[in-house]
């Protein structure tokens, strides 16, 4: 039997079972063969505060990845975007599934979008790029903490914590879930964080039948693409704790896009750059996308 290790949110639980699902229609496996475990992580837990004071992207992936070193689960199956950049030696990541809508949504029942959103209207948010992109388009808002799977966040709006709110487009295709009040929000408007969209599956490096029942899933140009995102990421040493978007795309006749940004936390500043090229190239580029953001924005930017 393969054991999925997953967090426990209705969005992780559907995007393990649509893995394991995945791994019993490839391999010819039948429902014993393949478990999913439910794993609480600290990000789960810890509800009252700001991941950006608590730890970072670790606080959603560091119990998932203590039970694979257990051998308690053979594959953990994590939204990329919550994956630190350092994996703990002993771990890869062995497949990346074909990305998600990388766009985000603007949620709200009084306003069609942010630009609508009158002096002292509440954005609920605790997501450090999404504060600072926000208040960069609209400087009168107010900003409120918001934290929570996609249904904790809705009851929240329905409760009037705040007259509106961002979700990622790709959670609530995962979900099957949208509602008239729901408005996409380009790309142009609001950039993605790094890896958006995407699913990826770590194992232990030295665990070869896993490898060869998870690496028929990975997605080449979706790994490719989050492979840049990560590098850029990397560059700037970002975490929870830094406001940064970044989007690779493939352009195609094998070449790529990049955009990247970096934002004060008080997002009155923001510093862009892009890069393209044919995709060989599209990590280092991308990486060198970040030096020249830490070199714009000055060792103190942070």
């Amino acid at each position: 039997m393969i054991r999925i290790g997953t967090r426990g949110s209705l969005l992780a639980m559907a995007q393990a079972n649509d893995v394991a699902s995945k791994i019993k229609a490839a391999h010819g496996l039948s429902e014993q063969d393949v478990s999913v475990v439910e794993i609480t992580t600290s990000g789960d837990r810890i509800q009252d505060r700001p991941l950006s004071e608590v730890g970072g992207k670790g606080l959603f992936t560091k119990e998932i990845e203590q039970a694979l070193f257990d051998k308690r689960i053979d594959v953990a199956v994590h939204s990329l975007k919550d994956v630190e950049t350092d994996l703990p030696e002993g771990t890869e990541l062995v497949a990346v599934l074909e990305r998600e809508d990388v766009r985000e949504v603007f949620i709200s029942r009084k306003y069609r979008s942010l630009a609508d959103m009158p002096a002292g209207a509440k954005l609920g948010t605790s997501s450090l790029r999404r504060r600072s992109q926000a208040k960069i388009a609209n400087p009168e808002i107010e900003l409120v903490d918001f934290r929570g799977n996609v249904q904790t966040r809705l009851q929240k709006l329905e409760a009037g914590v705040a007259d509106a709110t961002f979700l990622a487009r790709a959670g609530l295709n995962r979900l099957g879930h949208w509602e008239d009040y729901f408005h996409e929000v380009g790309i142009d408007e609001m950039l993605p964080a790094v890896a958006q969209g995407a699913v990826a599956l770590q194992i232990r490096s030295d665990d070869a039948p896993s490898r060869r029942l998870c690496d028929v899933l990975d997605h080449p140009e979706t790994a490719l693409c989050v492979s840049a995102e990560r590098a850029f990421l990397k560059r700037l040493d970002g975490s929870c704790r830094t406001p940064i978007a970044g989007l690779c795309e493939l352009s195609g006749h094998g070449r790529f896009h990049f955009r990247g940004e970096i934002l004060s936390i008080d997002g009155t500043r923001r510093h862009t750059a892009s890069r393209e090229g044919v995709s060989q190239e599209a990590v280092a580029l991308a990486s060198a996308a970040g030096a020249e953001l830490i070199e714009a924005a000055g060792e103190d930017f942070f």
